[in-house]
């Protein structure tokens, strides 16, 4: 079983979703959101790497997974969310774990088995997959589902591999 740490970033709310998983079995450890403040922006990206190094270093994860930056009609927008992502990446890499990334349709695929999803029914999917009866915020669920994703991700690499290796020999 791996802990895996899910990433949604965003420059003022950036989703955090701790998981336990063999690919197969996957189980809740924790979600939440990282709220940060404040009009100085470089202040804000220093907030969501000391927050995000809080989460590592309270949930030990071995991997982490973060959704990729996708191309808005808001360019400015797009680059602060890109910002974002680069503190949290950072904390990741500065606690020495590896960092996998994700486009957004490749999540909604592995989730809910279709990339044009909508935040409702990832949000759905999390609850059914991880079982769990709470609410979830969207922060949370889409972090949640990233991590699924790279749960799912690495079980079937593995399986290739496996499987083309068998054929080779």
């Amino acid at each position: 079983m791996r802990r895996i740490l899910g990433i949604d970033p965003g420059s003022r709310v950036t989703g955090f979703g701790v998981i336990v998983s063999d690919g197969l079995r996957s189980r809740h450890l924790a979600s939440g959101c990282i709220r940060v403040t404040g009009d100085e922006f470089s202040h804000r990206l220093g907030e969501i790497f000391r927050q995000v190094a809080e989460v590592i270093e309270e949930y030990t994860p071995v991997e982490v997974a973060i959704e990729q930056v996708f191309m808005s009609k808001n360019a400015a927008s797009a680059l602060k969310l890109g910002h974002a992502r680069g503190a949290a990446i950072c904390a990741a890499v500065v606690a020495g774990l590896p960092v996998a990334e994700y486009t957004p349709r490749m999540i909604k695929q592995s989730v809910v088995g279709t990339g044009s999803a909508d935040k409702m029914q990832v949000r759905h999917m999390v609850r059914r997959l991880l079982n769990l009866d709470v609410d979830l915020t969207t922060d949370q669920s889409d972090a949640l589902a990233v991590a699924l994703s790279h749960a799912h991700s690495h079980t079937t690499l593995q399986r290739l591999s496996r499987s083309v290796r068998r054929r080779g020999r």
